[in-house]
């Protein structure tokens, strides 16, 4: 499940419905110049619409974990909600894996993480929100809704209370590149099945949850199910007794249970969020912490 919000880009603004993303820096949405089926199934950016564009036509290219995006360079005024951001960088895109984007709800992506992610030269949006003094503090959060489509929220320069309960929780990055923190383990009914060294772990709401292929097959072993292709099917009805798989963070456990990690497909079949990757050897024990998780917990990120 991907979280979108509508932005809008350019004088006399275009809206684009955009996927919010920790988990990358960069901004770009669809151009008229993108030929890709992709772009043909949702909204496009039009320069010559925009009396604000500013377009020195630099050619760029973004690879996600899922596909990857070739385009051009373009500043615009971009505006989400009541902030206005002028003169910001974002990407028009020339060509998009067609796999991948054809059929996703949203146009295009928004970036959340670090400049160090960045497009060489480029400034992410939420810096120059911090740049421009938009907001009072440098701060967004995330209430992702786990009932229905609506009611989730993004927050920028504070947090309201009333989408938690208790005390917040703070974390330390491990380095200030991706939104990095150290996991201590991943267990279940108090056996250690993950990470039983420590690793790390990224908190990205572009996502569900990923993990070491390996590490993955050991938790989905515990289970009664099987592998259709790239997806681990469990019995429908052995959700209710299945046992949480705690994530514990800086001596905190993070119960996610199996109406979170259990989720049923389009074709009816109750599959597992959780999904194996092959792994790079210097990130081989490196999980990321995706809407799965973000749905149960409420998180704040401070660039502070």
């Amino acid at each position: 499940m991907i979280y979108v919000g509508n932005i809008t880009i350019g004088t006399p603004p275009q809206q684009f419905s955009m996927a919010f993303d920790t988990g990358s820096s960069d901004t770009w949405v669809p151009s008229i110049y993108c030929q890709s089926m992709a772009c043909v199934t949702h909204n496009t950016f039009d320069p010559f619409q925009s009396t604000t564009l500013l377009f020195p036509s630099i050619v760029i290219e973004l690879h996600y974990g899922s596909g990857t995006m070739t385009g051009l360079l373009g500043y615009d005024t971009i505006q989400m909600g009541d902030l206005i951001i002028k003169n910001q960088t974002f990407g028009l895109s020339l060509t998009e894996d067609d796999i991948v984007f054809e059929h996703a709800i949203f146009d295009g992506i928004l970036g959340l993480g670090y400049p160090s992610l960045a497009i060489k030269g480029t400034t992410p949006i939420f810096d120059t929100i911090m740049n421009q003094s938009l907001i009072s503090e440098p701060v967004f959060a995330f209430y992702l809704s786990t009932e229905t489509e609506l009611g989730s929220v993004v927050m920028f320069g504070g947090v309201l209370d009333c989408y938690y309960k208790g005390d917040l929780k703070w974390v330390s990055l491990s380095k200030p590149h991706y939104w990095q923190i150290p996991l201590e383990r991943i267990s279940m009914k108090g056996r250690i099945v993950a990470c039983k060294r420590g690793c790390q772990a990224i908190v990205s709401t572009g996502t569900s949850m990923i993990g070491p292929r390996k590490k993955v097959y050991n938790i989905h072993k515990r289970f009664d199910g099987y592998y259709l292709q790239d997806l681990y099917v469990i019995p429908c009805q052995d959700i209710n007794t299945l046992p949480d798989i705690v994530f514990t963070i800086e001596g905190i456990d993070y119960p996610v249970p199996a109406r979170a990690y259990v989720q049923k497909s389009a074709r009816g079949l109750c599959v597992s969020t959780f999904q194996g990757r092959r792994s790079r050897s210097t990130r081989k024990q490196l999980w990321i912490l995706g809407n799965v998780f973000l749905r149960l917990y409420f998180t704040v990120f401070d660039r502070g």
